[in-house]
Order: structure tokens, then C-alpha cells, then sequence
């Protein structure tokens, strides 16, 4: 549930289209771990999830046109308008993260490269529209 012990200061609340999908996509390319999930009285979108990632955690719903689109998924809203950043402690990590998310079915949106501010750094898209970064620390040259 979304108060439980140890909940982290700053969440990631995503909307998707598929919120089923999204979740199994998660839980193939990213390890994710659904530890709550309730659907909607429909019985097909999801109402609310949390999934367990990476040391964190992010929560997800469906659209719900319904009840005002004060968030759209990025397919809706034509883009995302944020990457989701994920901090790995090594660079090789980077490239397995990189490599299973496109194993998944992830677009490539930037290969895994060393960077100018010292990080492996990759991004991919999700196919629900989200982008994910994938960041971690090399050694100063």
C-alpha cells in the first residue's frame, strides 16, 4: 500500500495505457516487484500499483478520462516529459540494465556511452511512452 513503513521521500507516480502490461513489462525489463496492486471497477485498468525497483519503488495507474486527465500517459500526451533516472553503483551495470530493457522491448533512445560528467550513462522508452536513464559513476581519467 502506498503508506507503509519506509516509504522514500520522492516517488515516481506514472501513468500509463495497459496499466496490466506495464506492470509485467516492469517486473521482465527492470526486475520490478508488484507489491500492491488494486484495479478499477471496471476490472481492466489499474487504479493504483506500487512496484519495487532498483532500491526504490515507483507507483503507476491507467488513464481515467473520467475523472479529469490531470495526468495523461506519454502515448496521450504525445511524449514524456520526464526521464526516470536510475543510479547503478558500477558501469557494467549500466549496459545489463540497457541490455535487458531492450530484451524487453524497449526502444533505444541514447546506447550506453561514457560520459563528459564521468558516468556510463544509457537512456531507453518504455513501450508505454516513459523514458529511463540509467546512470553510474566511472572512473576520473
Amino acid at each position: 500500500m502506498a503508506f507503509e513503513p519506509n516509504v522514500p521521500p520522492i516517488q515516481a507516480h506514472i501513468c500509463v495505457k495497459d496499466g496490466l502490461a506495464a506492470i509485467a513489462f516492469y517486473e521482465k525489463a527492470f526486475g520490478a516487484v508488484n507489491t500492491f496492486h488494486q484495479m478499477a471497477e471496471d476490472g481492466k485498468r489499474v487504479m493504483h500499483a506500487n512496484l519495487a525497483l532498483f532500491g526504490g519503488e515507483i507507483m503507476l495507474h491507467d488513464e481515467f478520462p473520467e475523472f479529469g486527465m490531470s495526468i495523461s500517459s506519454p502515448k496521450t500526451a504525445g511524449g514524456a516529459s520526464v526521464a526516470i533516472n536510475i543510479n547503478l553503483p558500477k558501469p557494467g551495470d549500466v549496459d545489463a540494465a540497457f541490455a535487458k530493457a531492450i530484451a524487453a522491448g524497449a526502444s533505444t533512445v541514447m546506447e550506453p556511452q561514457d560520459t563528459f560528467w564521468q558516468a556510463r550513462y544509457a537512456r531507453i522508452q518504455d513501450p508505454f511512452g516513459h523514458i529511463w536513464a540509467f546512470n553510474a559513476p566511472v572512473a576520473k581519467s
